[in-house]
């Protein structure tokens, strides 16, 4: 009766899926190609938040996107819907969904191409995504499915050309600016005052006194009106949030 009350919940997962118009594992996908090969599975959440922080950091939605998938010798064509799912995630109304998805794009002539390469440094894996916007400046965003001892953790590896190792879960910050010292302090005591916790904090810069990006993990959403606030108070150049909570 267990296996049979398991196989039930299984179906019934897939159905009430199906009818979101959400990816359903065990189903032949047609835009996909066929079956979602065991290995390219986890890659999915990580493909949708990449798209996710993508247009987070890009403060809109770019002409055209490049997803980059690289030691993944698999199939990876699913991994192009995720990523379209998470671009227009926070950009329309409606809920997006794995079939409505290329719709969107479509509609608003972004051209979302897939490229492949086998091999990859550092990573076992690497997800990368990239793509111009109108004022002709060219974002970039890139993650990794990196495992830890059992459990395989999403992280994101990369934001606007900066390279950092943050997990890719719960509410980020991200903070455009001239390296100098006070920063940090700054920014944590406008949150703290609002009551936002700070778990999580990375810096990354590519000289000292140079441009840096401030990635942070926080426990609580951030209003615009204190994002904006707590730029301003660091002299950033540019401010973002998204909401990567595990959904999955």
């Amino acid at each position: 009766h267990e296996a049979q009350d398991k196989a039930g919940l299984a179906v019934a997962k897939s159905v009430k899926l199906a009818l979101q118009g959400e990816f359903v594992p065990d189903a032949v996908n047609v835009q996909a190609g066929g079956l979602v090969a065991e290995e390219v599975r986890p890659l999915l959440p990580l493909a949708e938040k990449l798209g996710k922080v993508f247009t987070a950091v890009a403060g809109g939605v770019a002409a055209g996107v490049t997803i980059e998938v690289r030691g993944v010798p698999q199939d990876v064509s699913v991994l192009k819907l995720a990523a379209t799912k998470g671009l227009f995630s926070a950009v329309v109304e409606e809920q997006v969904t794995y079939v409505n998805a290329p719709m969107l794009a479509a509609d608003r002539g972004v051209e979302v191409e897939l490229i492949t390469a086998a091999e990859v440094e550092d990573h076992k894996n690497l997800v990368t995504l990239r793509g111009a916007l109108p004022d002709g400046r060219v974002v970039s965003v890139s993650g990794s499915l990196v495992t830890h001892g059992d459990s395989d953790r999403l992280k994101l590896t990369e934001v606007d050309g900066f390279d950092l190792e943050l997990d890719a879960d719960g509410i980020l910050l991200f903070f455009r600016y001239t390296d100098r010292p006070g920063v940090v302090g700054t920014i944590g005591t406008i949150l703290g005052e609002t009551g936002v916790n700070i778990g999580a904090m990375q810096v990354a810069r590519r000289e000292a006194g140079g441009e840096a990006l401030m990635t942070l993990t926080v426990d609580s959403a951030v209003p615009a009106d204190l994002l904006a606030e707590a730029a301003s108070g660091i002299g950033a150049t540019a401010a973002s949030t998204v909401d990567l909570t595990d959904e999955f």
